[in-house]
């Protein structure tokens, strides 16, 4: 069975672990009956890992309970990028496998909730687990005339590393701040002509993850000066993400380049849509 999954971008400033969007990058498993175990793989990580500590063998044998299999992965997702890319492999090669759980499975394996319901039903997403550890997922509005444009630079930022910066307590302020933010965000995303620019400001982890990447702040301004509804880190880095409409994504996109060559920081940058259909087997 061949299963492909969108990646996905989580928090979108103040949705600190409970949102995320589906996006226009995939990552296709395939996993079929073998005599014995083989893995091969291409695209964004191809060759790392490809034997069975591999993630994606790892959960299909959890499946199978065996590894008599062959599997193959293929990648547009970057590595610890913030796009998801362990929730959308967890949640492929679950799926791939026969799993009847593979959200479950994808967030067990992953611990985001909100990148695995991404990638397994498309669109924007709510999610969390509940108190018995299982995921409660629900769908939002989305208005298709949202585009995002992504900077992805080939610096690698793990989410463990991420993690660590940020505060054990935050202020009362802090919070209310962004309980604010995320209410009026989820607003604007359903449609666009109510946007606040100001919904996407974040007090709980961006201010605090800013220090590990020293263009992330300047990044993000020159988005939104050249045109972007707001900018944000996409989940935990490194890289940067501007919600942008047809009519500015591109303007958005060159400055992003512009400030990739100044910087002189390698990275590419991509114009996406949001994907509506999540998990796709075939």
């Amino acid at each position: 069975m061949i299963a492909r999954v969108p990646a996905s971008s989580a928090n979108l400033g103040p949705g600190f672990d409970a949102l995320a969007v589906a996006l226009t990058r995939y990552i296709e498993v395939s996993v079929t009956p073998a005599e014995s175990f083989t893995i091969s793989s291409s695209g964004y990580g191809a060759g790392l890992f490809d034997d069975e500590r591999h993630l994606g063998a790892q959960v299909a044998a959890q499946v199978l309970g065996h590894d008599h299999f062959a599997i193959h992965v293929n990648s547009e997702i970057p590595l610890s990028r913030g796009l998801g890319s362990s929730a959308a492999l967890a949640l492929a090669a679950a799926a791939a496998a026969g799993s009847p759980s593979a959200l479950s499975l994808a967030c067990a394996v992953d611990g985001h909730a909100e990148n695995a319901a991404a990638s397994m039903y498309g669109g924007l997403v709510v999610a969390t687990l509940d108190a018995d550890g299982d995921v409660v997922t629900r769908a939002l509005e989305l208005d298709p005339e949202w585009k995002f444009v992504v900077v992805v630079p080939d610096e690698e930022l793990a989410t463990a590393a991420a993690r660590r910066v940020l505060p054990a307590q935050v202020a009362f302020a802090d919070a209310v701040a962004n309980v604010g933010a995320v209410a009026m965000l989820i607003a604007g995303l359903a449609r666009r002509e109510e946007f606040v620019a100001a919904s996407m400001q974040d007090r709980l982890h961006q201010p605090y993850r800013n220090a590990l990447l020293p263009f992330a702040a300047p990044l993000l301004e020159r988005l939104r000066d050249a045109g972007a509804a707001g900018s944000c880190w996409s989940g935990a880095g490194s890289t940067m993400l501007a919600l942008c409409d047809q009519g500015t994504s591109g303007d958005v996109a060159s400055a992003a380049r512009e400030f990739l060559v100044e910087r002189s920081l390698p990275g590419v940058v991509w114009e996406l849509d949001a994907d509506r259909r999540g998990l796709q087997l075939h």
